[in-house]
């Protein structure tokens, strides 16, 4: 009986809601994987997608989309998702191996499959927090492939809004040692408080030589974008509303905040990403990207 429960919640955590962008994100990672010119590879990604009943129908290889690139979902916005995932892998292990900071938390997790795709130096722990049912999903459909991960993972079966630091410390967590922190995809989904709430824990949490990278979006007004080729296409085909999924709140300014707390703080727009790589997505009209933002965050040492 506990085998089945673990089972449903295994379905269940990436079913529905923000659960089943997990997939979304995965199916993108697994169409990155099989281009030419992949910018990222996640051998695991389709495996996820197969694996979950919402989505063993979606196309884990842009040759399984009938109009290819020009699909605004498969095509640009699956490109999107693939260009995050490099700068992202870039960011942790320039992070890791430029100082000493050994501890990676993966806020959100999701389906993430780092600690086994990523090259990681001696010494390294991958604490991942997400749902139970999200974790316990994850950890099944790895445990069927037998993978093996390349560093220490920690799994941390727990809700964000629930005492996350509480069970992190429980899990070995040292607040006096370096850290590397993600939080991809993740703070468009929470209330504004929660948001700065998540920020003034990881900087109070981060001693010196840690770093964190986190996703923003910076539109006054989601709805402006309800039109958006993006959104349209991910709610027509696959039956995710995006906008019903973020959060309406004025944002924070969450990478100001860092400042003023005497990180060093770079903020830049996708597209810079896209030039410095010679592919992804460029600017167009009526762009639900143009808010985005990718932040990254070092805390220097005293």
């Amino acid at each position: 009986m506990v085998g089945t429960t673990h089972r449903n919640m295994g379905v269940e955590g990436v079913e529905g809601g923000v659960g089943l962008t997990a997939l979304l994100v995965a199916a993108a990672r697994a169409i990155e994987t099989h281009r030419h010119d992949s910018l990222a590879r996640d051998v695991y990604a389709e495996h996820f997608v197969l694996a979950a009943p919402a989505s063993e129908g979606w196309p884990v290889r842009l040759q399984q989309v009938p109009d290819g690139d020009a699909n605004p979902l498969w095509g640009r916005f699956a490109r999107y998702f693939g260009l995050r995932t490099r700068a992202l892998d870039d960011f942790l292990l320039r992070s890791v191996h430029a100082g000493s900071a050994r501890q990676v938390i993966l806020l959100g997790a999701g389906l993430d499959s780092r600690a086994y795709r990523l090259d990681w130096p001696p010494g390294c722990v991958i604490f991942e927090i997400d749902r139970e049912g999200v974790l316990a999903f994850k950890h099944k459909v790895l445990g069927g492939l037998s993978a093996t991960p390349k560093a220490a993972r920690v799994p941390i079966p727990i809700d964000l809004r629930a005492d996350w630091v509480g069970a992190l410390a429980d899990a070995g967590f040292d607040p006096a040692a370096p850290s590397v922190w993600l939080a991809e995809g993740l703070l468009f989904y929470l209330p504004s408080a929660a948001e700065t709430y998540l920020i003034d824990t990881v900087d109070r949490l981060s001693t010196g030589g840690s770093a964190l990278a986190f996703e923003v979006k910076l539109e006054k007004d989601l709805l402006e974008y309800r039109d958006s080729p993006l959104y349209t296409a991910t709610k027509h085909q696959i039956g995710i509303d995006l906008l019903s999924l973020f959060d309406g709140e004025p944002r924070p300014d969450s990478a100001g905040d860092l400042a003023g707390k005497g990180w060093s703080v770079s903020v830049h727009t996708p597209f810079d990403f896209t030039r410095r790589h010679g592919r992804g997505p460029l600017p167009e009209q009526n762009d639900a990207l143009a808010g985005n933002r990718w932040v990254f965050a070092n805390r220097p040492r005293p």
